[in-house]
Order: structure tokens, then C-alpha cells, then sequence
């Protein structure tokens, strides 16, 4: 499949019309009163939002607090992204179990949107495939069919014609072809999401059976057709969303809400944009130095890098380029001795604290090779490396010294120094530092209460991004 240019994909479509698609938000938007549960399988999913709250369990004590807030949509962290398909089955099972329950007793319809990688990797179809067992378990309807909506252009992450791109520079490259769709756990082949959807569900669902949202019909301002092929998927049959701007989704969403309000039911698998929109959030500008750093604070800040994927290891080589930063390579592959492990852990952490106290910012990071166990042995990899999560965590979980700011870089190193680490249960979005790059305030019971957390996923911005963000908070 070849590679785009962007510029020409773009001028390949009409605009949006953006006048005439507020006007139908406006007339549609207040009538959805859904309450929106977002289960996040890493806490990047919060990177288009603000001002919303992020639980780190899902007791049922937790998801009627969720409930009962003023808001219309509210987020759970999972990390899923990180459990085995045991696990990760469970998880989902007791959470579609307890929403559904307090939907009942509240009387109040409810969306779930499992809000996945942009890149297409995770649990998937495992997670929502439990939820719907579950739901129509507990209740007395059917869920009719599951949406996917993997668009996320602050990430570069775009869906034309069904096939779904990756963007490098001004150029886009199908997501099958890239290395994110390599990834030893949760690979996959094709682009085109029809196709992906057949592969990913072993051919339970074909690709021919898909129901496509197209570009033309989003930018005709064909609602009503839309809303109509969305009335007619039954048998939780799968949806695919296409979108090049994010007025697409809201195009698409105004359909979703109409079909909604008509009774139908569906899941969502989608990346974070969708759920901006859908919570109809509005946008704000990038948060500044000024909002995020204590100006009496004389702390260097504390970055911790796990994510293994390349433009994370570019972004770390740059950010070598900041020579007033102290760095530490955590050699993580000493994870099969404990006894070294263990020596390794406390070394990392006694020079990092010294450097913090010192006003320098230290940045830990892991040796850059994966950890190789061979074939056939992703699962037991995918168990060292918790065991490696755990051990970085137990670093900012028993730091002697409050850092300035703290920046985790990679979906699931970023979730367990949140929840682990900084022992968060709730956190408040503050919005975002760059494009696509969240930042939490943690909350009063966390291990250093309202510290600007900035959770950076591992696979968006530039080879400079993460060098951007660093000098915005040290003030260079």
C-alpha cells in the first residue's frame, strides 16, 4: 500500500463547512444527556480534553461518584494495555457489570468508549467484545453494533477511504507499514480498517460486512443518511468512521447522537479525539510555564522515559541536546537477577534524588534495547516488563524530594507512575502542555499532592517535541 502526500489528500476533499455544522450541534447537541464513561487502556486518552476527572480504580463506590458528577463524561484508567488477556478480561467484565448496575438505579442511559491507541494496538476486540457480553447479560437490550474512530490529528493519525495513515512529516503512511503495527504484543497487518477488523476478530466479522462512514458523506452534511445506516447495524456489527478534521467527528457524532436518542446501542473503540468531541469540550489554548511551575520551588524536575518505540528514543537523543539535565540509564535488562535488579534500583534512585535536591532536572531512562526473549514469548515479556513498570514506579513512589514537575514518557510507564508512583486516585486534566501531550494535577492524596504531572505518549510530536516541552518548563 503506497504512501500520501498530505497536502494532496487534503485538497482531494471539499471543506467543511464549519458555520453550518455548528448550527446542528447546537440543535442536537442539548437534547444527548448520556453520561460518558471513557475506559482508558493508558492515561494518554485525556490528551484532547480538559477540566475532567480521571479515576485510577473502577470500584462501583468510584463509578457512582463518576456518575453522580455534574459533568457529562468523566475517564477511568485501566492501563489494560499492560495486563494479559486474563486480566484484562476480568477488568472489563466488573466494570460493564457495575456501569450497567448504576445506570439502572440512577435511570440514566450511558455510552462506554474503550479509547484505544491511535496506532491500533491494545486489547482489541477482547475488551469491548467482554463488555457486550456483559451488558446484555445485566439488561434487557442488545448492543447493535461497535464503532471505530482511530482518528487523532494532533498524533497524525488519519482515516481515508477506510484505510488508516500514520503522518511523518507531510507525507502519510498506512498504519500496517509502520512500526507501531510491529509491536511484538499487539501487531497487526492491514491498514485499511475493514481489513484490520477481519484480521483482529480472526474473520468472525469480514471486512465486506463493515459499514463505512465515508469522507463525502461527512462533508455533504448527510446526517440524516448517516443517522439512517447507523439505525439499520444490528447483530453488533462494526462501524468505521472515516476523518480527516475533527469537524468530520462532529459531523458524524451529531448522526451518532440522533440514533442514540432513538434507542440504538453501541461501543466504541476509539482513539482520543472522539471523546473530546462527544463530551463536547471546547478547546483551550496550550498551558503555559506560568500555570504549571511553583515559582518558589528551587527542585530540579524529575522525566522518566520507558516507552521503546523509535521516536521515543529520537526524542530522548535530542533531549540529550539540553546539557544542563543530568541523565541515568536504568539498566532494566537486570531484571531476571533480582539481586542486581534490586542494587540497580536504589543506585538509580540515590543519584536521582541527589541530582533533584541539587535544582538539577534528572532524567531516568532504560536502556534502549528490548528485552528479547524470542518467539512464542510475548506473554512472559510482557510480564518482566511490569516487573520493570514496577520498579521505575517504586523510584517516584519513594522519592525523598518533591521535584519541580514530573514527565513520564510512554502509555504504560506513564499510567503506573500515575497510579503507583504517585498513588493518584483522582486527578483533574489542567489541559495540555503540547499538542496531544496531557498534563494532570494530581490530587490531595497523592504522593506529591498538585504537582503538574505531564503524561507524554511514546509515539507523538516530532524528534523535538519532548525537548520543547522540557525547556518550556525550565525556562529556557
Amino acid at each position: 500500500m503506497a504512501n500520501v502526500e498530505l497536502d494532496q489528500l487534503l485538497a482531494a476533499y471539499p471543506p467543511v463547512d464549519k458555520a453550518a455544522v455548528e448550527a446542528r450541534w447546537k440543535e442536537v447537541q442539548p437534547s444527548f444527556t448520556h453520561k460518558i464513561i471513557v475506559l482508558d487502556d493508558d492515561p494518554t486518552g485525556v490528551q484532547t480534553v480538559h477540566d475532567v476527572s480521571v479515576y485510577t480504580d473502577w470500584t462501583e463506590e468510584t463509578i457512582e461518584k463518576g456518575f453522580l458528577e455534574e459533568g457529562q463524561i468523566f475517564f477511568i484508567l485501566t492501563n489494560s494495555r499492560a495486563f494479559t488477556r486474563k486480566e484484562t478480561e476480568a477488568e472489563h467484565r466488573a466494570i460493564a457489570e457495575r456501569v450497567e448496575r448504576i445506570s439502572q438505579k440512577y435511570k440514566r442511559p450511558y455510552m462506554i468508549i474503550s479509547r484505544g491507541d491511535s496506532t491500533l494496538r491494545g486489547h482489541y476486540p477482547l475488551e469491548t467484545e467482554v463488555m457486550r457480553a456483559t451488558i446484555e447479560e445485566h439488561s434487557n437490550t442488545k448492543v447493535d453494533g461497535e464503532i471505530l474512530l482511530p482518528f487523532f490529528k494532533e498524533g497524525g493519525r488519519l482515516t481515508v477511504e477506510n484505510i488508516h495513515y500514520v503522518q511523518d512529516g507531510n507525507v502519510l503512511i498506512p498504519a500496517g507499514e509502520t512500526e507501531f503495527a510491529k509491536d511484538r504484543t499487539f501487531g497487526y497487518r492491514a491498514s485499511d480498517l475493514a481489513e484490520w477488523i477481519e484480521e483482529k476478530t480472526s474473520g468472525a466479522f469480514t471486512a465486506k460486512e463493515v459499514t463505512s462512514i465515508s469522507l463525502e458523506q461527512l462533508r455533504a452534511l448527510e446526517i440524516e443518511a448517516i443517522t439512517e445506516k447507523l439505525m439499520e447495524v444490528s447483530d453488533y456489527g462494526k462501524v468505521v468512521v472515516n476523518a480527516l478534521e475533527e469537524d468530520d467527528v462532529r459531523v458524524f457524532s451529531i448522526a451518532l447522537m440522533n440514533a442514540l436518542n432513538k434507542g440504538k446501542r453501541f461501543l466504541f473503540r476509539t482513539a482520543a479525539t472522539f471523546t473530546k468531541v462527544i463530551g463536547n469540550i471546547s478547546s483551550r489554548p496550550l498551558l503555559e510555564r506560568e500555570e504549571l511551575i511553583d515559582p518558589a520551588s528551587t527542585n530540579g524536575g524529575l522525566i522518566i522515559v520507558g516507552s521503546h518505540v523509535q521516536k521515543t528514543t529520537d526524542q530522548l537523543e535530542a533531549l540529550k541536546e539540553l546539557t544542563m539535565l543530568h541523565f541515568i540509564e536504568f539498566d532494566c535488562h537486570l531484571v531476571r537477577d533480582k539481586t542486581a535488579f534490586s542494587a540497580e534500583v536504589e543506585r538509580v534512585k540515590q543519584e536521582a534524588e541527589a541530582q533533584v535536591t541539587d535544582g538539577k532536572t534528572t532524567v531516568i531512562y532504560t536502556k534502549r534495547e528490548r528485552l528479547d526473549l524470542g518467539k512464542g514469548m510475548e506473554e512472559e515479556e510482557l510480564k518482566l516488563s511490569v516487573q520493570i513498570s514496577d520498579a521505575v514506579t517504586s523510584i517516584v513512589a519513594g522519592f525523598a524530594v518533591r521535584p519541580a514537575y514530573l514527565i513520564a514518557k510512554g502509555g504504560i510507564t506513564s499510567s503506573d507512575v500515575g497510579t503507583k508512583g504517585l498513588r493518584v486516585k483522582k486527578a483533574v486534566v489542567a489541559g495540555q502542555v503540547a499538542p496531544g501531550i496531557p498534563v494532570w494535577k494530581t490530587g490531595a492524596e497523592s504522593t506529591f499532592p498538585f504537582i503538574p504531572y505531564v503524561i507524554f505518549p511514546g509515539n507523538v510530536g516530532n524528534v523535538t517535541t519532548l525537548k520543547e516541552v522540557v525547556s518550556l518548563l525550565e525556562g529556557i
